[in-house]
């Protein structure tokens, strides 16, 4: 029987991407608990950035004490609109200045995703350089990464690599914490300072 590797440090920075991607997506409770959202959370953080692991089990206390409905009313104050967005989810509100959407910053990301190889869906509501766009592509580069680590494709690892640590140094890490200071500015909800908190930790922390 062939023995299993532990995943790479590259998958298990990259399955945290992509479930913190999920948690800035609209809420659905359920889905969050029936997915194991909060404990896969856990034990991958556990393995890369322990000093997050608490906020985590602040968030999933708070979702277990709060109703879908109330969830979502918060999440759209504080991301939707349709009035003044508390803390937009948007790159170029943060690097572009005057809070503007779509500005040089968000052709810059379609860029990346492009280079990448990424086409964006027909018919995506929101525009490239949102939090949780942002993420999941995070989650791709490092899992393509892995991938051709594991396949002994060292030049194709390294290339996707080089294209991960320009976009985080570039294009994600300059905005993500003010971003999240933004969030814990302007809610008291337990679930999303969590969030907050346990993002920004991760990304201060996280070996790029």
């Amino acid at each position: 029987m062939e023995e299993l590797r532990p995943p790479s440090k590259e998958k298990l920075q990259g399955e945290a991407y992509r479930l913190f991607s999920a948690c800035f997506c609209l809420p659905r409770r359920e889905w969050f608990l029936q997915e194991g959202l909060f404990k896969n959370l856990a034990t991958v953080l556990s393995e890369i950035c322990n000093e997050a692991v608490p906020f985590v089990s602040e968030m999933e206390r708070s979702l277990l004490e709060t109703s879908e409905e109330e969830l979502r009313v918060e999440y759209a104050r504080l991301f939707v609109g349709p009035y003044e967005l508390k803390a937009p989810p948007y790159g170029s509100v943060y690097l572009d200045g005057e809070r503007r959407l779509m500005g040089d910053s968000t052709l810059e990301v379609l860029r990346q995703y492009e280079e990448a190889g990424l086409v964006l869906e027909e018919g995506l509501k929101e525009p490239p350089d949102h939090i949780a766009i942002e993420l999941e592509f995070m989650y791709y580069l490092l899992y393509k990464e892995a991938e051709a680590r594991e396949d002994s494709e060292r030049e194709k690892a390294n290339a996707f690599r080089e294209t991960r640590e320009r976009f985080f140094k570039k294009l994600l890490n300059p905005w993500v914490p003010i971003f999240c200071e933004k969030i814990k500015e302007s809610t008291d909800h337990p679930f999303y300072v969590a969030l907050s908190n346990c993002l920004t930790t991760f990304v201060s922390r996280v070996d790029i």
